[in-house]
């Protein structure tokens, strides 16, 4: 007797191999395996090659797991005093990243003929890199240790923060909500962040030590629990579900963050690359090429401002230019933010969904590919000290020939 569940671990299963084939072949070939798995889920979805029927839902639930835990082995690297101060050090840098990345998104809305509204959803899609995606890059690389990786943790964190005030007021425009409504969530929103945030910087010691324990499942169990309860509430308080997994990885310090990095490092490879996966379903392939032009002039001009945000981050912490390179290549990818900010607008404009999401699969193709050979590319540009030595050099070699 055949049920529905035989097909839904048939079609799992397949999912996983072809994963582990793709990661095996991305490994060979030295890129990172993000933009492949995004290649899966285009290719299992909506006028792709296979669909699947039995196991979508799943796989969405799990690509709402992959990000929360990317976002949690993040915050693990860092404490709370350590995220206050860089925050507060890149406060001029979150402007900077606003002014140059929003106008991109909402000039193009206008001039695309959606109404104001959406051109400001537009807007949001192109202001927000993506948390999760630039995550798995830094994990990825093994440059969590980085100067530069701090910087860019920040300018993500102001992002997400953001959002705090952003997607309540748009929601409450988009739906009818009054002015007292929409104000009171905005507060409460951001009162539950900065009381989070006093909570880890005063209290992190003490939730720690209650979380250890000297049984690897008994932690387990208490950190994902632990975890997916306060994003799942962050998510209901319209806060970011990442935003309240980061802020339990920030929480957390002492013995219990190595112990935390072994057991849940497992579950975040599988539940991150299904996150992708899913991500890559949600495009129909037969909208693309009627955006496909606009998406692109889009993702050129924002892969310029999301870099040069990077670049004057990087600069005003006094990073070289290496680093500066790798924080404005990291900012480049778009993901999960900018399509949950899209759908919200596509009651009122069906071409806003698949402009979206071709925009976010070319940045996060193109930001994954520049983060990986970003120190390749400035290895192969000469630095200023370099090129007056080597033309001091050409001018010595000529005179030589000279008088000879």
């Amino acid at each position: 007797m055949h049920t529905g569940g035989d097909l839904f671990v048939i079609e799992l299963g397949a999912v996983v191999l072809v994963l582990a084939i793709v990661a095996r072949l991305a490994r060979r070939v030295g890129l990172p395996a993000l933009p492949l798995y995004l290649m899966v889920g285009l290719a299992l979805g909506d006028g792709g090659l296979v669909e699947l029927p039995a196991s979508e839902e799943f796989i969405e639930v799990g690509a709402e797991i992959g990000v929360i835990l990317m976002l949690l082995m993040l915050g693990l690297e860092f404490s709370a005093h350590e995220l206050i101060d860089n925050v507060r050090r890149s406060t001029l840098a979150g402007i900077v990243d606003i002014a140059l990345n929003f106008p991109p998104g909402f000039i193009a809305g206008l001039i695309l003929g959606f109404d104001p509204i959406v051109a400001v959803l537009l807007g949001g899609v192109t202001y927000i890199s993506s948390s999760g995606i630039v995550a798995k890059l830094v994990a990825d690389l093994d440059r969590i240790g980085n100067h530069e990786t701090s910087v860019i943790l920040s300018v993500l964190v102001i992002e997400d923060l953001a959002m705090v005030i952003y997607l309540p007021i748009v929601s409450g425009v988009l739906f009818g909500g009054s002015l007292l409504s929409t104000t009171i969530t905005v507060i409460v929103s951001l009162l539950v962040v900065i009381a989070v945030l006093a909570a880890a910087y005063f209290f992190g010691d003490r939730l720690s030590a209650m979380a250890l324990s000297q049984s690897s499942e008994a932690l387990l169990l208490t950190l994902l629990g632990g975890t997916l309860l306060f994003a799942g509430i962050a998510g209901r308080l319209n806060l970011s579900t990442a935003v309240g997994a980061f802020v339990v990885g920030v929480a957390l310090s002492g013995d219990i963050v190595s112990h935390a990095r072994g057991l849940l490092l497992p579950l975040r490879n599988l539940f991150a690359a299904v996150f992708f996966v899913f991500f890559g379903l949600q495009v129909d392939l037969n909208l693309v090429p009627d955006v496909a032009v606009a998406a692109a002039v889009i993702a050129a001009v924002t892969i310029a401002t999301k870099f040069a945000t990077g670049w004057i981050a990087a600069g005003r912490a006094s990073i070289g230019k290496p680093g500066r390179v790798r924080t404005g290549a990291a900012l480049i990818a778009h993901g999960e933010f900018s399509i949950v900010i899209a759908e919200l607008g596509i009651t009122r404009e069906s071409d806003l969904g698949a402009l979206a999401a071709t925009y976010v699969i070319i940045l996060t193709l193109v930001g994954a590919v520049f983060y990986q050979f970003s120190d390749s590319l400035t290895l192969r540009v000469p630095t200023r000290h370099h090129r007056s030595r080597w033309q001091r050099t050409s001018r010595l070699v000529q005179g030589v020939r000279r008088r000879r």
